[in-house]
């Protein structure tokens, strides 16, 4: 079966994030907004059920981020003589990974869990105005 890719905007931004700044590695990887302003981007992703324990948020070296979730359940109902009536496992698992866009803070990205959405705020690096020529007296 041929691998699909989604992008999370039309093709005509590629060219200006690079190639496919957020790339799906599954189909069933949660919804995600990405927002910018002035000072950051912030990714919201759809985690309904999930909590900040099933997450694992990394940034590579390659300027990757990479946010995995690997979350698995077991209900048992068992009789007295343990034959299992029923037994259900539950395993999910995705991984999805952003490129993340040059004059970003990698040090202070942040992440926090609220109402079934985990949020991942990325700083900009802050550009400071250049000086002018300041003369030092000499004593």
């Amino acid at each position: 079966m041929p691998v699909r890719r989604a992008n999370w905007l039309p093709g005509i931004f590629n060219d200006f994030f690079g190639n496919e700044w957020v790339e799906r590695q599954r189909a069933s990887s949660p919804s995600m907004n990405i927002i910018e302003n002035d000072k950051e981007y912030k990714v919201e992703m759809a985690a309904p059920g999930l909590t900040k324990d099933d997450f694992h948020i990394d940034v590579h070296d390659d300027d990757m981020l990479t946010v995995s979730v690997e979350k698995k359940s077991e209900t048992q109902d068992e009789n007295k003589a343990n034959k299992y009536l029923r037994r259900e496992f539950s395993y999910s698992s995705f991984r999805q990974s952003l490129v993340l866009p040059d004059g970003v803070d990698r040090e202070n990205i942040k992440a926090k869990m609220e109402d079934g959405v985990l949020c991942i705020d990325i700083p900009k690096i802050v550009k400071t105005e250049k000086k002018s020529t300041k003369r030092i007296e000499i004593l």
